[in-house]
């Protein structure tokens, strides 16, 4: 059987779009040998430039895309591939970019599948959602995210193949935030301040470069909302109650000079909260979606120490789903749920379960 040669698009290296890169050029001789796949990346981008790679990947692709990538669109992409009639497309999203997400559907009509690590996709007005999904149909192409939600872990896999089982998925519930879990695990273990905890996961790299981002629940409600449309609901991102970390002195109003200098207002509040605790109780910044009373939301709490929550550590994503079938005893998936090399990894799977779908339509085809 010959070769199936996989042309990938990447937009965006970042940490988990230049990991990606480093990670299919180790273990592309391995895809050969195994998988009688070759990904090909005729095009990497950053967020104005794109280099256009004529002779296959090698180590020095960094050096060689700051001296020859020139500024682009996404039309010019789209027109490059078909001129050079590049087959088995697969454009990956490794950006935070609505610039990216509006190409969504023009990449998918003119021959894109798409993998997305970019989760804003998944989380805008259900119109769009429901859109794409519908142009996905029409031009039989793929979309998979996987890592908008846990990043490597198979939460999304999980909850859509219960859903597809026909099984009744009852309530999913977690923690979702790799960077809050670091900060309460060890804010509820230690004797130690919440602004010095905090101040530790920025300097570790595992909050946004602006940690409001993380305090604010946003982030968890997207995830959250993937989630729950997955299994059929129609939400948007406001009907999501969110219980923010941050506080009205300390908010996304405020400058961030004065934030950074500021972070010690944290400590008094989180230190009552702790303190007002249950015995052997520790705190947990949750996303919980109630199917029966279809409430979704994401909020700090208290759980015994002896639950699977309350026995989280370091900064380990834990998403408990209950079904019908399972009754009071949840799936439990745990994990990194942070990490540029899980990300990427998760991110590779999908193109590699996307490049398997392609080769099964080729050898039906022949």
């Amino acid at each position: 059987m010959s070769t199936l040669k996989i042309n990938v698009i990447l937009f965006g290296i970042g940490n988990v779009g230049s990991t990606l890169v480093n990670q299919v050029i180790e273990s592309q001789k391995f895809f050969l040998d195994k998988r009688n796949i070759e990904l090909r990346f005729p095009i990497i981008t950053n967020s104005t430039l794109a280099f256009f790679e004529k002779e296959g990947l090698t180590n020095e692709w960094e050096a060689n895309f700051e001296q020859t990538a020139i500024p682009f669109k996404v039309e010019d992409i789209i027109e490059y591939v078909q001129e050079q009639q590049l087959e088995n497309l697969i454009a990956i999203d490794a950006t935070a970019s609505l610039e990216i997400i509006k190409n969504y559907i023009p990449l998918v009509q003119n021959g894109f599948n798409i993998v997305a690590a970019n989760k804003k996709a998944n989380t805008l007005a259900y119109d769009f959602y429901k859109e794409l999904r519908e142009n996905l149909a029409i031009f039989d192409k793929t979309f998979l995210y996987e890592t908008n939600v846990g990043a490597g872990l198979p939460v999304v896999q999980t909850v859509s193949d219960l859903y597809f089982s026909g099984e009744e998925i009852t309530k999913i519930r977690g923690v979702f935030s790799g960077s809050l879990s670091y900060i309460f695990n060890r804010f509820s273990a230690e004797e130690i301040s919440f602004s010095k905890v905090l101040a530790e996961a920025e300097n570790k790299g595992y909050t946004e470069p602006d940690s409001r981002e993380d305090l604010s629940g946003n982030d968890v409600a997207r995830k959250l909302l993937v989630l729950a449309r997955e299994i059929g609901f129609d939400f948007e991102f406001s009907d999501i109650q969110i219980t923010s970390l941050l506080l009205p002195n300390l908010n996304e109003k405020h400058s961030k000079g004065d934030y950074a200098i500021n972070k010690s207002f944290f400590d008094k509040p989180f230190e009552v909260a702790k303190i007002a605790q249950a015995k052997n109780h520790v705190l947990r910044y949750v996303g919980e979606f109630d199917v029966k009373s279809k409430k979704l939301e994401v909020k700090l709490v208290s759980v015994p120490e002896s639950s699977a929550l309350g026995q989280l550590k370091g900064a380990d994503n834990l998403i408990e789903i209950y079904s019908k079938s399972y009754g009071e005893i949840p799936i439990v998936i745990q994990g990194a749920g942070a990490g540029k090399e899980v990300t990427a990894r998760g991110v590779l799977n999908d193109v590699l379960k996307i490049a398997e779908k392609i080769k099964s339509k080729e050898f039906i085809l022949n």
